[in-house]
């Protein structure tokens, strides 16, 4: 599929753009010419995040233009400040004119180039009426390259089941390795069995459309990075069916492999020194005659027993085996991401991005590396004591235990079981949608916590 891909203007020439916080606004407009400030005066301009000033020449152009920066307090409530006024600047390529420090340039860069993504595969969108010349002293190929891979991500969650099932899924992974030279295998349908993936197999058999395993590896130096992202292209809920209200937004159940498959792309464009490796199990989980079953027991790839009292707790029962496969390999940090639970949504709602991790050397690389990159994430707990509530008796492990408490960490603990080699494992419990339209972020599919663990690698992995 195409991919949008945001990027700097090339030019010379472009309206300079003064960031002008509200504390300091009063000071800013006493320095301009009278008629600037005039007009400046009548346009209510105060510096305010959102607001955007244009000071026309006199030929009818553009003299100057200036966004508001808020207060350092407003600034805590939101995300890309200076693309929050976006939609108020006229059509044209601007540069920036300001005395931030080059990582929040960096930041408002990229909020810039997040906010020219249209999803334009089923109608004719709007391109964005406005371009930013790279601003001195921040890295902007790399600035382009991290808003590709958020773009790769959206793109894929955006596009809804009819043409994102499985076979879809893995063309976009081939795609992607075909792009970067990285190694593909792909274990589809019945062969799943025969190299024991059963649990991948249970859950996709029901569809038309043939349950997969999805395996690509790029680099052949350094430490082991090994990505697994869920990929349940369309989740009715089996035979436990979802209500048609909860069934709406199921297109985006595989936004944990668009997430990951995002993330992959941006560490092989930017030639990342690790090994990588990324595992999707894809499937849709469909209602037919040979739909597993609530009660069914199944035997997972490492050999743990699961009993299943909710068809539609699917997910974790696909990456468990994606997951042993990955902890068999030993590699130095395993990271699985999902949109796994609606308790996770419950407990941080849709813009956090809960992880479980026991490593508390992640946890300060990656809390670090969230809050320079406007990538918010909030850490949940492995919590050991709740282990009984997966175990139901009659099998190892429950894929839904019952009382509703919990559910995302109980839904992390049962991940957990399938890695017992690999010292380091991180989980993301992801939501992977943007409900209402925000500054960079529109209204539908959206990467969470990739441009974090992206500044997170060096540290985490000592690059």
């Amino acid at each position: 599929m195409p991919l949008t891909q945001p990027t700097f203007a090339q030019t010379d020439t472009a309206t300079p753009l003064t960031i002008v916080p509200e504390d300091t606004c009063a000071d800013w407009l006493a320095s301009l010419d009278a008629p600037a400030q005039k007009w400046a005066e009548a346009s209510g301009f105060a510096g305010k995040i959102g607001q955007a000033l244009v000071v026309p020449d006199m030929d009818g152009g553009v003299q100057m233009a200036a966004v508001g920066y808020g207060t350092e307090a407003d600034r805590k409530r939101a995300r890309f400040h200076v693309a929050a006024a976006l939609p108020r600047l006229p059509a044209g390529i601007y540069a920036f004119h300001s005395d931030l420090d080059a990582e929040t340039l960096e930041t408002e860069a990229l909020g810039w180039l997040l906010s020219s993504y249209r999803f334009d595969r089923y109608a004719e969108q709007s391109p964005s009426r406005v371009q930013l010349v790279a601003p001195e002293g921040i890295d902007a190929p790399r600035i382009e390259i991290i808003a590709a891979g958020e773009a790769l991500t959206r793109d894929l969650i955006n596009t809804p089941a009819s043409d994102m099932g499985p076979p879809d899924l893995e063309a976009a992974a081939r795609e992607l390795a075909e792009e970067f030279s990285a190694s593909i295998d792909v274990t589809t349908g019945d062969d799943l069995l025969t190299v024991n993936f059963p649990m991948i197999h249970a859950v996709g058999r029901a569809a038309d459309r043939a349950p997969r395993l999805i395996d690509m590896r790029w680099g052949d130096a350094g430490p082991k990075l090994t990505l697994v992202g869920k990929g349940v292209c369309f989740d009715t809920g089996g035979l436990n069916l979802k209500p048609g209200a909860s069934m709406g937004l199921m297109k985006k159940d595989m936004g944990g492999s668009a997430a990951v498959l995002g993330l992959a792309r941006m560490i092989m464009a930017l030639g990342l020194p690790l090994q990588l490796r990324v595992l999707i199990p894809a499937v849709e989980n469909s209602v037919s005659s040979n739909a597993f079953r609530p009660q069914d027991i199944l035997t997972s790839r490492k050999g743990l027993t699961v009993e299943i009292n909710n068809t539609d707790a699917e997910g974790r029962l696909v990456l468990a085996d994606a997951l042993a496969l990955a902890d068999e390999d030993t590699p130095d940090l395993i990271v699985s991401m999902a949109t796994l639970t609606g308790a996770a949504r419950v407990a941080v709602g849709p813009d956090l991005a809960p992880y479980y991790v026991d490593d508390l050397q992640l946890v300060t690389a990656l809390e670090q590396a969230a809050a320079s990159v406007a990538d918010p994430v909030w850490r949940m707990p492995f919590h050991t004591p709740y282990e009984p509530m997966i175990e139901p008796g009659i099998a190892d492990l429950d894929n839904a235990p019952k009382g509703g408490f919990a559910g995302s960490i109980t839904a992390a603990l049962f991940l957990r079981r399938f890695v017992t080699k690999t010292p380091r494992y991180m989980h993301f419990d992801i939501y992977g949608w943007q409900p209402s339209d925000a500054p960079a972020r529109p209204k539908g599919g959206v990467g969470q916590g990739t441009r974090a663990l992206l500044a997170a690698l060096p540290t985490a992995l000592k690059l």
